[in-house]
């Protein structure tokens, strides 16, 4: 009779993916002889399938990446310097395709009652469109304001 250790404990938990309890009881009873022991739990059905983590695709990866990125970028839209709305822009790209005639309303309705909308980093940088952005709600603004003063004037 073999002695029953931990080192053929451990081995046997490690081939059969089975509990300390299981692989020394299976031991006990096949005289420490850890293919024997093995033989045993494999009669029983107790030898367990190894558990492997989720194995993604490539693609996969980039799509997290890009989540990743796109959450640490924020939304912002403001009027007179006080935040009316700060998402993460997965949200208000979400929001885009979903809806789109609605996304489209809001985002007129807001640049015709004057809000400013940017784009906002976590780390502090502000990325190079919010120029551009800058150049639209300028624009509509300018728009608005001659229409309000024909308005005014009539």
């Amino acid at each position: 009779m073999s002695t029953i250790t931990i080192e053929k404990i451990d081995l046997l938990r490690e081939r059969a993916n089975v509990s300390y309890r299981e692989a020394k009881e299976a031991l006990e009873k096949c005289g420490g002889d850890v293919v024997e022991a093995l033989s045993h739990l494999e009669e029983e059905n107790k030898i367990k399938p190894e558990e492997k983590p989720f194995k993604t695709s490539r693609f996969i990866e980039k799509i997290k990446d890009l989540i990743s990125k796109a959450n640490e970028i924020k939304v912002v839209i403001s009027k007179n310097g006080k935040n009316i709305l700060n998402i993460p822009s997965t949200l208000a790209i979400l929001f885009i395709v979903l809806a789109l005639p609605a996304a489209v309303v809001f985002l007129v309705i807001a640049l015709i009652a004057g809000c400013r909308i940017r784009l906002c980093r976590e780390n502090g940088k502000d990325p190079s469109i919010n120029s551009k952005i800058e150049k639209v709600t300028d624009a509509v603004n300018g728009v608005t304001n001659k229409i309000k003063k024909e308005f005014a004037d009539a």
